[in-house]
């Protein structure tokens, strides 16, 4: 295989490239990337998100507004609450593969790949609050 053809692969565009440079920048923190993961399959208010990972309201509030000024997490009003989900399928599979991946760095077979992981690969749900 020769790295110098990338026939059929065009180069990305500077602000192309800063927008995925984004997207990991935010994914570089464990309190988002524990965010992103309690939203995969639902959607949660910030007090319930707060309370899944053990973090107060305010620092998930000031999370969850990163995350969605990238564009990786959107909001519906219910009311007086708002609840928050991820922004599309892709930025949900970009989630469960780094979780998968970083899942491969420990020794054995992964938990997702035996069956009995603490969370499976979950279906995608739209519209659910709980």
């Amino acid at each position: 295989m020769n790295a110098d053809s990338q026939e059929g692969r065009p180069s990305l565009a500077e602000d192309q490239v800063g927008l995925v440079v984004e997207v990991f920048r935010m994914l570089a923190d464990a309190t988002r990337v524990q965010v992103l993961w309690a939203l995969v399959d639902r959607e949660l208010s910030v007090n319930d998100l707060a309370g899944y990972i053990g973090k107060p309201a305010p620092s998930v509030s000031q999370h969850l507004a990163k995350l969605r000024m990238a564009r990786l997490v959107s909001t519906r009003r219910a009311g007086t609450t708002i609840y928050y989900s991820l922004e599309n399928e892709h930025v949900r599979q970009l989630v469960v593969d780094a979780v998968h991946n970083a899942e491969h760095a420990g020794p054995g077979v992964p938990p997702h790949h035996r069956g009995d992981a603490v969370r499976e690969l979950p279906a995608h749900r739209t519209g659910t609050a709980e």
